[in-house]
């Protein structure tokens, strides 16, 4: 990312973080995915929001994007299993069984998974799809 990217990029976490509105960021990151589309992250942040709002199948080809650009990503790998879940896709199984290794692997990205599901959760309380990802995973 270019130093205007990173700084929209910066912003819109910033705004998230604070508690802003899932939707009124997507518009923020379809221009960051625009302005960078190899940048995995860009992607893996408009999957989540996408899923916050139920935009289902946008969200499917986002974080698909993201998976490609990305594959080692736990995050993008849950939020295209989310995906999966709520279109009623196949290929659930492989994703949460790569993020169940890379938990065994580098053990800090637990925290940093569950606080994003939780996350979730409390944006989105009745989110079954995630409850059905946080028990796999054993959260």
């Amino acid at each position: 990312m270019e130093r205007n990217d990173e700084s929209l990029f910066d912003n819109a976490m910033a705004r998230y973080q604070s508690g802003e509105e899932a939707s009124k960021l997507i518009k923020d990151f379809e221009e960051i995915t625009s302005i960078s589309p190899n940048q995995s992250a860009g992607w893996t942040c408009l999957s989540w929001l996408q899923l916050l709002c139920n935009e289902n199948q946008n969200a499917l080809r986002s974080a698909r994007v993201a998976v490609k650009l990305n594959p080692q990503d736990p995050q993008s790998r849950i939020n295209l299993t989310i995906a999966l879940l709520e279109t009623n896709s196949k290929g659930v199984r492989e994703h949460i069984e790569f993020v169940k290794r890379a938990l065994l692997i580098v053990p800090e990205l637990e925290k940093e998974l569950k606080d994003s599901l939780n996350d979730g959760i409390n944006r989105k309380p009745n989110w079954n799809s995630l409850k059905k990802i946080q028990s796999w995973l054993g959260f």
